[in-house]
């Protein structure tokens, strides 16, 4: 009986060489084109801050949001939009040395990754553009709001708890 060879039999993602889950960053740039064409959208057909009702829980309401998630810092004179696109910036190099150096890694982390990645160049094409993020969807239940968010802040918190559990799989 032949003996197997060590590593054979074992699942492999990635591929051999540098960039092995580049292959996921179609992902980043589906996530870029539905947030920038629905923002756009939402700027062509909403007034700001008047609110249209969608479904009972839900209204799309044009928010421009100079802060970060739920307004923070939105209330300052400006300079925390330089902080906010060094975040950006360095938050998407740290993601595509990741995905450019990860080989053999389970397609839910470069996965995750990319959906965060999208998120946060989505955003920053606003920052840089308008000098604020466009959010329009207000989620609600009763009176009680939850702050308005986009399709970019969308993909960061399903790609951050898809990273999250994509760190308690079997090694």
């Amino acid at each position: 009986m032949a003996k197997k060879k060590s590593g054979e039999g074992k699942k492999s993602y990635g591929s051999s060489g540098g960039g092995g889950q580049w292959r996921w960053l179609w992902l980043t740039l589906l996530v870029i084109a539905v947030d920038l064409t629905t923002k756009s959208m939402a700027e062509y057909y909403l007034n700001r801050l008047m609110s249209t009702t969608i479904l009972p829980f839900l209204n799309f309401t044009l928010v421009h949001n100079t802060g970060s998630a739920f307004g923070f810092l939105s209330n300052q004179s400006g300079w925390q939009l330089w902080i906010f696109v060094f975040i950006a910036v360095a938050v998407s190099l740290g993601i595509l040395a990741w995905l450019w150096r990860s080989n053999n890694k389970h397609p839910l982390t470069a996965a995750s990754l990319s959906l965060i990645l999208g998120g946060t160049l989505g955003n920053l094409y606003d920052r840089l553009i308008d000098g604020y993020v466009i959010d329009f969807i207000d989620f609600h239940i009763n009176d009680y709001h939850w702050p308005a968010f986009n399709i970019a802040d969308s993909a960061i918190c399903i790609g951050v708890f898809f990273f999250i559990l994509s760190g308690f799989r079997k090694a």
